[in-house]
């Protein structure tokens, strides 16, 4: 296994996707996480406690997890989440935990978060992408009575990802907000940055948005790999060809760079469409690698062995 310092930046089940395939290549692994969720557990608990939302970290440690009896039953307990209608309904226990080691550590979210780590005994490090809880806001086109689009503006991760209409870009609310410095560290010192896959403007582009990360992935010397979705029409991106999803990160994060873009051939479609994205592609300086990473059934969700072979196949020609 390669001792490469690999830093995932992402949400969700998308970053858990990647999590679990870069295991196989390294074990040297730093998850920088958003934290903008305001739904759901995550956002229950942010709002009682103002705390950064909890669940996509507690994804990312969960996915981290030793491959041992020990890790698989904490990472399940981790994951467990209550039932019923009462006070606990819908809460994930690790949230919880998380919630509750915050508390006994005020102001020291990455030392709780480096605990539950330990505890599950994890193969690298979750940070969050920001010490401060984020909003999201987007502007999007939707249909007009006549026919025409009308732009809105929408705030809030839960109501951009499901509002009915055509995401055309978002910011962070606050603006230009810190970034935690030992994530800033970590892509600093990486040898390999992988962003994406998940929800695109929700969880894989916040990370452009602070200022000290991008600034961190633009000079960074690290191979940097964009990674693709294999559903590029989800509710999010209704309407998004894979070209345009390559260039929404062109217009949001002007001068960045990448070396690899992967792709699943299922989203790269017609030869016309394969052009346009090779022609996206080629505004971030990158190459295009079209390989399955799909899983047969269901479909629409990453197979996390076809992408770890994805993963391991360009960085071992990088290093070669």
């Amino acid at each position: 296994m390669s001792r490469a310092r690999i830093v995932a930046l992402g949400g969700g089940h998308g970053l858990s996707a990647s999590l679990q395939a870069l295991r196989h290549s390294s074990d040297d692994i730093t998850a920088v996480v958003t934290v903008a969720d305001d739904g759901g557990s995550s956002g229950r608990l942010r709002q009682q406690f103002d705390i950064l939302p909890p669940g996509d970290l507690r994804m990312a440690l969960a996915a981290l997890c030793e491959d041992t009896a020990w890790g698989h039953q904490w990472s399940a307990v981790l994951q467990h989440r209550f039932r019923g209608d009462g006070e606990l309904g819908g809460h994930a226990l690790g949230n919880l935990l998380i919630t509750a080691l915050w508390d006994l550590l005020p102001q020291q979210e990455v030392r709780g978060l480096d605990l539950v780590g330990r505890l599950l005994n994890t193969r690298g490090r979750v940070l969050p992408m920001s010490l401060v809880p984020l909003d999201i806001e987007a502007t999007m086109v939707v249909p007009g009575e006549d026919g025409d689009g009308v732009r809105v503006m929408v705030r809030g991760q839960s109501q951009v990802a499901r509002h009915p209409g055509r995401v055309e870009s978002i910011r962070l609310l606050p603006e230009a907000p810190p970034a935690c410095p030992e994530a800033v560290e970590s892509i600093t010192l990486a040898d390999v940055v992988v962003l994406g896959p998940g929800s695109w403007f929700t969880s894989v582009m916040p990370h452009l948005l602070v200022p000290d990360l991008l600034r961190a992935l633009r000079d960074t010397p690290a191979r940097r790999v964009l990674t693709l979705n294999v559903n590029i029409s989800d509710e999010e991106t209704t309407g998004y060809s894979a070209a345009e999803h390559v260039e929404a990160i062109v217009a949001h994060a002007p001068g960045l760079a990448f070396d690899h873009v992967i792709a699943d051939p299922r989203v790269v479609g017609t030869d016309g469409d394969r052009r346009d994205l090779e022609r996206a592609v080629d505004q971030l300086g990158a190459s295009l690698v079209v390989t399955a990473v799909g899983k047969m059934r269901p479909q629409g969700v990453h197979d996390t062995l076809r992408l770890a072979a994805a993963y391991r196949d360009v960085i071992a020609a990088d290093q070669a």
